[in-house]
């Protein structure tokens, strides 16, 4: 398993979250299988994938198969077996997934309800001001630096999956919540110095941090809808969007690596229009 780690991470180059969510769904396969994979055959992998189809969704189905897939391409490559049982296997068929998305307003009031009368309030702030401002993943603005911001020319520099870099563009209002998060910041730990966010042992915020302060900070400002930090970035690309902004551009904001992935926010508009044609339709 640790070849198989370093096997994703070095000679695949996939992201560390994509490593780690690999090796487990490989290691809870073998929980399941317990022979030897070099025997394995696609009746096993399929009855694995069907002893989980009860917990787990089609999208989730659909990454552990190509977890699986890449584990036993990285034994075909080690000389322990000669076939993919995965490959007489069909992924599961996925419709167009549509994410949740703020309103404008619902964005306001959970902005507005953080109070800002404490560090961590003034840091929540600014955190949800950068997810929505920028566009950013949660992985992104966890590992977001200090030497990343230019906030004279009002760019973030950031690198995403891959280690791709790209330049975002940083509005007034992040850039004001974050100099008053900064201007308080905690004494950050040693190696920590360049971090923008940090946690109250002066590290790096962990995703998990960030995806439960959301969660809080949006049910302290009376909005129920099931949201995490990815809604933020959903909801960045539908508001550009919806006034008007070029795909190709919301593309490299976002750091999509095809405009196809992008795609999906003009399908959101079409549901908003749409609401709106048949809102004020005689025949409604």
């Amino acid at each position: 398993m640790d070849r198989f780690a370093y096997h994703l991470s070095i000679e695949r180059q996939l992201s560390p979250n994509t490593v780690s969510s690999y090796s487990a769904e490989v290691a809870s396969f073998l929980s399941f299988y317990k022979g030897n994979p070099a025997d394995c055959t696609s009746d096993d992998v399929g009855a694995y994938l069907a002893s989980r189809s009860s917990e787990i969704g089609k999208r989730s189905q659909a990454h552990a198969l190509s977890a699986l897939r890449c584990w036993f391409d990285y034994l075909i490559l080690e000389g322990e077996r000669k076939d993919n049982p995965c490959d007489k296997i069909d992924a599961p068929k996925l419709g167009r997934y549509l994410p949740e998305v703020l309103s404008v307003e619902e964005v306001m009031s959970i902005l507005e309800a953080v109070p800002l009368n404490s560090l961590t309030g003034v840091r929540d702030r600014a955190i949800l001001e950068v997810l929505y401002g920028c566009g950013l993943r949660v992985s992104e603005a966890c590992s977001l630096r200090l030497s990343a911001i230019d906030s004279e020319r009002g760019f973030v520099r950031i690198v995403g999956k891959g280690d791709k870099e790209r330049l975002v563009p940083i509005g007034q209002p992040a850039l004001d919540a974050l100099a008053e998060y900064l201007a308080s910041r905690p004494e950050p730990a040693p190696g920590y110095e360049d971090y923008a966010f940090l946690n109250r042992f002066g590290k790096a915020l962990s995703r998990v941090a960030v995806f439960n302060m959301v969660k809080q900070r949006a049910l302290e400002a009376g909005v129920r809808k099931s949201i995490s930090p990815h809604t933020f970035r959903h909801t960045f690309a539908t508001h550009l969007v919806e006034n008007g902004a070029d795909l190709r551009i919301v593309q490299e904001m976002l750091g999509h690596e095809s405009v196809l992935t992008t795609e999906i926010y003009t399908h959101i508009d079409s549901q908003t229009w749409q609401a709106e044609v048949l809102k004020h339709h005689p025949r409604k």
